[in-house]
């Protein structure tokens, strides 16, 4: 009697349904919260009363609570019960809430094992099911290597059911412990001969995991000839007739074709003969895949994919690359993207293919979704040569003109490089330039500048017509920072060109003095125009000083309003100026004198301008000087003396001797803060600079506790130099530092730059990150390395050496040995 009054005086928990409808019938996120803390606190209650009538349901409810965010990990003991239970129902809430709840990091996870090898081996499929599909989701490494023998002998059952859930636990358990492989490798084989498309489907995707897992594996499943039965089970696909079971919007089965074909491309990837047996299939799926549906579209994609994967012939690459132009035409977005993307890719596989569909990628650029245009940007970019150029860049130009902000910076970029590389001749190349520097506004990097100036500096021939094209453009348009800086620059170096004939089609300026003033000056003193920019124009005012002589007074007069400025570098820049006028005024036309011709080199915005050794380099690292061209300004200054030779490329005479008070000592005596100079000698430009970029000679001498020893040439061959300067540290034979420097003297780039050291065991080897992977030609550049090297024996230095790199496509690996280290390391 007691119990029963018992039994109806507890109340009936809350149905699943009831509980969704009631959280979901929350006005706010407050109300969702109370009623779940309600319900949880209820289903807290019914587990510690150890009532089993309502555990299935309540561990239902809790799961859909988990799966709304809140915490529900007090529900996991729960589970293992449910799990224990002989109903099926109880196991599938049961086994469900363990691979939501469970994880390898809580203790629960452990006591789960049992459970699962008892019912792996039960007489019901759907209760194996339940266990194989639980074990594939959360097994740690302790319950794969207990439970993947179990696994193993269900995938050599005859239920198709129950071998593909094993298949799929397999998978599993080899990605938890890859060591477990092996067990799995035999059955495999057999696997392929299965007619069950859900047993084929899961073999696939087991053997395809196998073979990205382990190099030996892919070896032994080309070895044991796997291809030819993935060919023969993919032309039963697309040969078989009407299957309503596998058939989806015409296409048989397309799933297991995409992975089978995933698989045919690791299979052939750098084997001939595989690559061999499965190209005629593939061009048998790519001319018989029917493309008006999405499916087809994904079997074409992953077609091609393969096909550029492996060492297909070259016709099969053309018909990759037409179904990717097909794509290009397809009115679904999404294809189109995938399209783009797949043919930057693939781009330097099959170049004159994809040059074929340029019409079509160019018109990418004109559509109205913004990932499309970026990829139809960067694919653009890689398909310009020589041949194409001028059209290529046309498009391109007219898309700079249009394109949204985010893309203006790069586009500039990426067409002066283009424009460097495949120049016509330098008129065209100037025109573009210039016409990138007034289209593209105050969106230009600053390394374009610098670009632009050296094109100008070395184009000789053009000097007129450039000075003459950016005076047009400056007057036009006053408020574009790049293009005023330029053109200030070009001006100032060139300005009494502007009214020459260039012998060109444009005719010559007619412009006054006054008016090439009157321009910059408005330059200056707009409020718009940046801090740079007025520096440039102070020092293009300073130059024009000597190409205007009737003009000094107002040129003198304007520099000298800035002596007060509030900007340091500007009023630096006018104290100085004018003193030249005031103090040296006998020699201002010898100091402003033209700019000698800046050195060609490859114009790259990447690459040349990071190379600190390389002379046209040193021109761009002054950011604070708009005369980036003069190397000097790199120098250590005394009173001023070269601070103000760097401003704009002013020189002084060649080596000019005085004695007592003469010009040298005026120069350093600029400021008025050094005493005279006696005998001074002012070494000529050039010794000036190659004193400067010449290293200091390696003496052994011993500099604030480090010793200096010669230069060791520890590998020399093709063009690759490299070389050791050892110091030994404090004077301790046990310590020495070794500085690396590679440099190459050949006449292509080395790219993907690495150097390696290995010393006996005896020795203690440390090696800090070199200073870049990239070594230009011709010297331009080097890369510079730190090895660190412990002698605790002081035993003789030996060092084997391993240095990889590509040029021009190929990849060299070379190998060398040092023994010829000076002994004093050592001794």
């Amino acid at each position: 009697m007691m119990n029963v009054l018992k039994a109806v005086s507890t109340p009936v928990p809350k149905r699943l349904r009831d509980l969704i409808r009631e959280i979901r019938s929350s006005r706010t996120a407050a109300d969702e919260r109370a009623v779940v803390n309600k319900e949880c606190a209820t289903i807290r209650d019914s587990f510690r009363d150890q009532d089993n009538t309502y555990r299935c349901r309540n561990v239902a409810k809790l799961l859909y609570i988990h799966m709304l965010g809140y915490p529900a990990h007090f529900g996991q003991l729960e589970c293992m019960k449910l799990i224990a239970s002989p109903k099926f129902t109880d196991k599938r809430i049961g086994y469900l809430g363990a691979m939501l709840l469970l994880d390898e990091r809580q203790d629960v996870h452990l006591l789960i094992t049992n459970s699962l090898k008892n019912d792996l081996n039960h007489q019901t499929q759907y209760i194996q099911s339940l266990a194989l599909c639980t074990l594939g989701a959360i097994c740690s490494t302790e319950m794969s290597r207990d439970l993947a023998g179990e696994v193993e002998k269900m995938i050599k059952s005859s239920n198709a059911y129950i071998k593909k859930k094993a298949i799929l636990c397999a998978f599993g358990i080899i990605r938890k412990v890859p060591d477990l492989m092996e067990m799995y490798i035999p059955a495999t084989r057999s696997l392929l001969n299965e007619k069950n498309h859900g047993v084929l489907l899961t073999a696939v995707c087991l053997i395809t995991e196998m073979s990205e897992k382990s190099p030996d594996t892919l070896h032994h499943f080309r070895k044991v000839c796997l291809v030819p039965q993935l060919v023969r089970i993919l032309k039963n696909l697309i040969m078989a007739g009407y299957s309503p079971e596998h058939d989806v919007s015409g296409v048989s089965d397309p799933f297991l074709q995409v992975k089978i074909l995933r698989l045919l491309r690791i299979l052939g990837h750098n084997d001939a003969e595989a690559s061999e047996t499965m190209n005629d299939i593939l061009a048998q799926v790519a001319t018989n895949t029917d493309t008006s549906k999405n499916v087809g579209h994904a079997i074409l994609y992953e077609i091609v994919l393969t096909i550029m994967g492996i060492q297909s012939e070259a016709g099969l690459r053309v018909l990759a690359v037409n179904i990717l132009g097909r794509f290009l035409l397809n009115n679904d977005k999404n294809i189109r993207y995938v399209a783009l993307n797949t043919l930057l890719r693939v781009v330097n596989a099959d170049y004159n293919a994809v040059q074929r569909h340029r019409t079509t990628i160019v018109d990418c650029l004109k559509d109205p979704d913004v990932s499309i245009r970026r990829r139809a940007i960067e694919l653009s970019f890689a398909l310009i040569n020589h041949n194409n150029i001028r059209g290529m860049m046309k498009e391109l130009l007219l898309f700079l003109e249009t394109c949204d902000p985010e893309f203006k910076s790069d586009c500039c970029s990426n067409i002066v490089m283009a424009a460097s590389k495949y120049s016509p001749n330098k008129r065209w190349h100037i025109d573009t330039v210039l016409k990138v520097l007034t289209t593209a506004g105050n969106y230009i990097k600053g390394d374009v500048v610098t670009i632009a100036i050296q094109l100008v500096s070395e184009t000789s021939s053009l000097h007129a017509y450039s000075v003459q094209q950016l005076y047009r453009a400056l007057y036009s348009d006053i408020t574009q920072q790049p293009l005023a800086q330029v053109a200030a620059w070009c001006i100032g170096e060139y300005g009494e060109l502007l009214n020459t004939p260039s012998g060109e089609d444009e005719e010559p300026l007619h412009v006054t003095e006054d008016e090439v003033i009157t321009l910059l000056e408005r330059v200056l003193s707009n409020n718009n125009s940046a801090v740079v920019t007025k520096e440039y124009v102070i020092t293009a005012l300073m130059k024009l000083s000597s190409r205007f002589p009737a003009s000094t007074l107002r040129l003198k007069q304007i520099i000298a309003i800035y002596g007060s400025s509030t900007n340091v570098e500007l009023q630096q820049r006018s104290v100085e100026y004018t003193n030249v006028f005031s103090k040296f005024d006998h020699i201002r036309s010898a100091l402003l004198e033209h700019m000698p011709l800046i050195e060609a080199h490859p114009h790259s915005l990447d690459v040349s301008y990071q190379e600190k050794n390389d002379y046209s380099s040193l021109l761009s690292e002054s950011v604070s000087r708009p005369a980036q061209e003069n190397v000097l300004s790199t120098l250590p200054t005394e009173n001023g003396l070269f601070d103000l030779i760097s401003s704009n490329g002013i020189q002084p005479a060649p080596h000019v001797e005085t004695g007592k008070g003469g010009i040298a000592a005026d120069l350093l005596d600029l400021l008025g803060d050094m005493p005279p100079v006696q005998n001074t000698v002012v070494p000529p430009v050039n010794d000036l600079l190659d004193n400067f970029l010449q290293p200091p000679a390696h003496q052994n001498n011993l500099v604030n506790g480090t010793s200096y020893l010669p230069v060791v040439t520890a590998f020399n061959k093709d063009g690759l130099l490299i070389e050791f300067n050892c110091q030994r540290a404090n004077n301790d034979a046990t310590k020495t530092v070794i500085n690396m420097t590679a440099t190459n003297s050949s006449q292509f780039p080395m790219l993907d730059f690495v150097f390696q050291a290995a010393v006996p065991k005896s020795f203690q080897l440390n090696l800090q990150s070199p200073s870049g992977n990239r070594l230009l030609p011709n010297n331009a550049g080097h890369v510079t390395q730190v090895i660190q090297l412990n002698n605790p024996q002081k035993q003789p230095i030996r060092m084997r050496l391993r240095i990889t790199y590509t040029q021009n496509g190929r990849s060299i690996n070379e190998m060398g040995e040092v023994s010829t280290f000076p002994s004093e390391l050592w001794q």
